[in-house]
């Protein structure tokens, strides 16, 4: 089965979870039409083949990227830009923005996606009044989210079909859920650690080319591992 397939499956399946404490609330953009076909266009477009892809793995998605256009890390612009046409509202997000050129750096979406992968530890909008929200941000919404976590992760690796040698995980507090987690599923065999896209553009945006080369270096030197 392609990995497009494989990814499609996953995605538009993967379940909410139960009640969330604290007013924080998990939404699937894979269940609503609109983000479920511009991922399914995108997917059917870039994830072809049934190779492993290296995964970068942010946290959980956002409302503004994600949450619109179904493809993690890809606001509207951005997903235009890579042939996907859209009617949604043209605000970009940062995130998206950098990534964007990660993926020209390493030779396009065509070229990117043949060869990685990206998206999230947990795939669900999370949203605490209105406002996006990390799994982390609360040890009782972690704790609550920790099995569904957990097998995201686990799905991702053995039914989606992420690579094994390396994973780069994005943002480093991130990095602790992602360890934590590799120590009890032994999943991958390194983890490489890069500061968050929205990190980097909020507090390092004047050394956007120096992070962006970054960000290339390790993830070629992932794909010499395989």
């Amino acid at each position: 089965m392609p990995f497009a397939d494989r990814l499609l499956r996953f995605l538009t399946q993967f379940p909410l979870p139960p009640a969330l404490p604290e007013g924080v609330e998990a939404v699937s953009p894979y269940q609503q039409p609109g983000p479920r076909e511009l991922l399914t266009q995108f997917a059917r477009l870039y994830y072809r083949g049934e190779q492993p892809r290296v995964a970068l793995l942010g946290i959980n998605p956002g409302r503004l990227g994600n949450g619109r256009t179904g493809v993690a890390f890809t606001d509207p612009a951005t997903l235009s830009d890579w042939g996907i046409p859209n009617e949604l509202p043209r605000r970009r997000e940062p995130s998206s923005e950098f990534v964007q050129q990660v993926i020209l750096a390493l030779g396009g979406p065509a070229a990117f996606y043949e060869r990685f992968f990206l998206g999230s530890l947990y795939p669900l909008v999370l949203l605490k009044d209105g406002r996006n929200y990390n799994f982390y941000d609360s040890p009782a919404v972690t704790d609550a989210l920790w099995p569904g976590i957990r097998a995201s992760l686990q799905q991702q690796v053995t039914e989606v079909g992420l690579a094994r040698q390396a994973v780069v995980c994005l943002g480093r507090r991130n990095a602790q859920y992602l360890q934590r987690l590799n120590e009890e599923l032994q999943l991958f065999n390194q983890i490489h650690v890069l500061d968050h896209p929205r990190f980097l553009m909020q507090y390092k945006r004047r050394n956007l080319a120096e992070n962006v080369a970054r960000y290339v270096e390790v993830l070629m030197e992932c794909e010499r591992m395989g």
